[in-house]
C-alpha cells in the first residue's frame, strides 16, 4: 500500500469514528485549550461549509445546514478521535449577512483574531462556491490569510451544479488565483457534499496538514 492510499485510509478511518462538538465561540475568551491541531473552513455566506462538513465527517446533521445565510454567528468546534486527534472549526460566513452591521463587524473581529493568533490552526480551507468562482470578499480573505502567514487551501464547492465545462473553466481560474497567494496551496480541491466528489481526496489532506 503506497503512503497515499495509507493516508487515505487512515483519514477515512478518522472521520468514520468519533467526531463530536465540542462548543461555540462567540468570543475568544471562548476558545478551547490550544492543546489540538485544529482545521478551519471559512467561506462566503452560504457556500456550502456546513453541508461540506456533513460529509467529511459522514453525519447528517454534525454541522448545521440553512439556507439563512451567515446563520453560523460563532467559532463552532468539532473534535474529530479517540482520543481526540485534531479538530475541525466551522467559521462565520463571510460577505454578506442577514444580521445587524455591528454584528457582523463582530463576527470579522473574531474571525481575523483567531486566524492571525491561533498557534494549532494547521491550515484554513477557503470554500468557494463553484458555481460564482472566487469573488471579491473571497480575494479579500485570501489576502488577509497571506498578510498572516497562515497557510490554506481552496475548496470548490458545489461542483456538482455546473456543467463539466464550466467547472473546469472556473477551476483552472482558481488554480491561476491561487498561484498568486503566498499562502496559498497549489492544489485546489474540487468537491460536491451532495454527491460525495472530492470528500475522501480532502478528507486525506485534512490529515497530512494536521500532521505537518
Amino acid at each position: 500500500m503506497s503512503d497515499a492510499d495509507a493516508l487515505a485510509k487512515e483519514a477515512a478511518r478518522l472521520f468514520s469514528g468519533r467526531v463530536e462538538f465540542l462548543l461555540s465561540a462567540p468570543k475568544l475568551d471562548f476558545l478551547p485549550e490550544p492543546n489540538a491541531p485544529e482545521i478551519a473552513f471559512c467561506g462566503r455566506s452560504n457556500v456550502g461549509k456546513s453541508s461540506l462538513l456533513n460529509a467529511l465527517t459522514g453525519r447528517k446533521a454534525i454541522a448545521r445546514t440553512s439556507v439563512t445565510p451567515g446563520r453560523t454567528q460563532e467559532l463552532n468546534f468539532f473534535e474529530v478521535g479517540e482520543p481526540t486527534q485534531f479538530r475541525l472549526v466551522d467559521m462565520p460566513g463571510y460577505g454578506f449577512a442577514k444580521a445587524p452591521i455591528k454584528v457582523v463587524d463582530r463576527w470579522k473581529q473574531l474571525v481575523r483574531t483567531y486566524l492571525r493568533g491561533r498557534a494549532v490552526l494547521k491550515r484554513t480551507l477557503v470554500l468557494i462556491d463553484a458555481r460564482h468562482g472566487a469573488k471579491e470578499v473571497d480575494l479579500e480573505m485570501m489576502k488577509m490569510l497571506d498578510e498572516a502567514a497562515v497557510g490554506y487551501r481552496l475548496v470548490l464547492t458545489k461542483a456538482d451544479k455546473i456543467k463539466a465545462s464550466e467547472l473546469a473553466a472556473v477551476l483552472t481560474a482558481t488554480e491561476t488565483e491561487a498561484r498568486k497567494h503566498a499562502a496559498a496551496f497549489p492544489i485546489v480541491h474540487v468537491t460536491s457534499a451532495e454527491k460525495g466528489m472530492g470528500i475522501a481526496e480532502l478528507r486525506a489532506a485534512v490529515l497530512a496538514d494536521v500532521r505537518t
